[in-house]
């Protein structure tokens, strides 16, 4: 592991604007913003076909592919999202990429790290703890307990306190129903993700709407008179965070929402550094083009005025068999068949990306149990379709297993120019954002809304929140809301039971299906199995 300042003088960052913990890691001092040219290198997103237990190896691509853009000369600054706790000791363990296509130091990363998500949990309960004690204190802005819209939230995944009772035993505050949300799904974390500096957060924070009055005012963050103390909680968080790669190359890891309930993405104010700082800068989007993309490219794009020069779409011959019908435990066994079944799930996500006018290469990241039949399949499939693509080795040899796909990359930024678009005008009405989001990326043939989101969308558009773009929350294991539907569905309907206002992020959150704000633990948490690792 090389000295955080070598890193950062490698990324191009002074030593007077590394502010360092330990000698691993560092925050990034924003001022060096007032010293850098007004250049913007190229934007690579990567984004992955549809998440399955298979795995796709999304971040170890990303990864990937700057370690082997460097090893090609280009070069390369990465830009990744925080881990959060919740999947870390869940399902999914640690989100540091794999095998020699990691970031390190891997630990630290996926656990503490530099304290930001500590202190957007703290600066969302003290939201919440604000408002209660307004109440108890003789509720001078007359809100009503009983539309209190902020959540407090744990960083956790605790399936537990999906629904509480708060307030039980006190005297001047009647018990009400309640619930928790993850840290990363808050509105605060997407305020921080879409900020372009901490003025910019501030303001933002201020336009949260918290509650509705007794009368059906809105109350907002600003109104509570927190907006500094929030501020100093949040003060160091604003910094991006930097570390390296395995081969030293230096990464940019700041924000972390979930792809799934919340936008998926990292920071506007860490992008935005790195494409200052270096000419090609990569970055990925959480679960599949379907979520992570479409919010990259319809929401981070817009707001912060990014424009992506290509795509990867990350698959694995494994995962497109589980698509195709194959059985988990069969996924060793060749299946060819089984394989071409998949490909209409990638070859979704790629006309999907199309939509937005933005180059893409296919990253096939490869596993030693692919078969050669099943790897010229999918080869011939790829030149059949005119798609570039290219495989990746890198969890097993690092930059040099990343060099074709470094090159075929770096072929598409030289050769093909981004027409990016947005997929949908933010200035239409609520519903049709919500179904052009549905049928063009979902390809679902109808949307049905719940009663009580028919009029969470009349009320939000009264309000005048109908021109903000549309963030879905649904399950990342289908283009359906049912997890259960794997390849490329076509007949069915999205149901949309629920819309929330994030009014400092400046869009509204449409829950569908069974999607859940608060994560559960599996049956056997990744917690318990790092009791092996003693």
């Amino acid at each position: 592991m090389e000295n955080i300042y070598k890193i950062a003088k490698k990324a191009g960052i002074a030593e007077e604007f590394v502010i360092p913990y330990g000698l691993d890691k560092a925050k990034i001092d924003l001022k060096i913003k007032e010293t850098l040219p007004e250049k913007n290198g190229k934007l690579v997103l990567v984004t992955a076909i549809t998440p399955t237990k298979a795995g796709e190896g999304k971040t170890t691509s990303s990864i990937a592919l700057t370690d082997g853009m460097n090893a090609i000369g280009v070069n390369s600054l990465l830009c990744l999202r925080e881990p959060s706790l919740g999947p870390v000791f869940g399902l999914k363990g640690g989100a540091t990429g794999g095998g020699k296509a990691s970031i390190i130091p891997s630990e630290d990363i996926n656990l503490h790290f530099t304290g930001d998500m500590h202190a957007l949990t703290s600066s969302i309960n003290l939201i919440a703890a604000i408002i209660d004690n307004h109440i108890y204190q003789g509720n001078a802005l007359n809100i009503d307990p009983s539309r209190i819209l902020w959540k407090r939230a744990l960083d956790m995944n605790d399936r537990a306190l999906r629904s509480v009772t708060v307030n039980q035993g006190e005297k001047k505050s009647a018990p009400r129903q309640d619930e928790f949300v993850i840290t990363v799904a808050s509105e605060l974390m997407a305020v921080l993700c879409l900020a372009e500096d901490p003025d910019d957060f501030i303001r933002r924070v201020k336009e949260i709407v918290v509650a509705y009055t007794y009368d059906n005012k809105i109350v907002r963050v600003g109104d509570l008179r927190i907006s500094n103390a929030i501020y100093k909680l949040m003060k160091n968080a604003f910094n991006p965070n930097l570390v390296q790669t395995l081969e030293g190359n230096p990464c940019l890891v700041h924000g972390g929402p979930f792809a799934n309930i919340a936008h998926g993405c990292n920071s506007i104010i860490a992008t935005k550094l790195a494409l200052r700082l270096a000419p090609v800068v990569i970055t990925e989007a959480g679960f599949g083009a379907d979520l992570g993309a479409e919010k990259f490219l319809d929401i981070k794009c817009r707001v912060g005025n990014i424009k992506p020069d290509a795509v990867v779409i990350v698959a694995t011959i494994r995962a497109l068999k589980l698509h195709g019908g194959v059985a988990y435990e069969e996924l060793g066994e060749e299946n060819v068949d089984a394989l071409v079944k998949g490909l209409p799930n990638l070859k979704r996500h790629l006309e999907n990306i199309s939509k937005y006018g933005v180059p893409f290469v296919i990253c096939i990241n490869h596993f030693a149990s692919d078969s050669e039949n099943e790897v010229k399949t999918l080869i011939k499939w790829c030149e059949n379709n005119h798609y570039d693509y290219a495989f990746c080795d890198a969890f097993l040899k690092g930059a040099q297993g990343a060099v074709e796909l470094a090159k075929k990359v770096k072929y598409v930024l030289d050769t093909k120019t981004s027409e990016y678009h947005p997929l949908y005008d933010v200035n239409k009405p609520i519903k049709e954002k919500i179904e052009t989001i549905c049928k063009e990326i979902y390809r679902a043939k109808d949307v049905v809304y719940t009663e009580s989101a028919e009029k969470q969308i009349e009320d939000f558009a009264k309000l005048g929140y109908d021109k903000t773009p549309i963030c879905i929350a649904k399950t990342p294991l289908s283009f359906t809301d049912s997890p259960k539907v794997l390849g490329a569905p076509d007949d069915f309907t999205i149901t949309i039971r629920e819309v929330r206002l994030s009014a400092g992020a400046n869009f509204l959150v449409c829950l569908t299906g069974s999607i859940m704000t608060m994560p559960g633990l599996p049956a056997i948490p990744a917690a318990v199995k790092m009791e092996d690792e003693k």
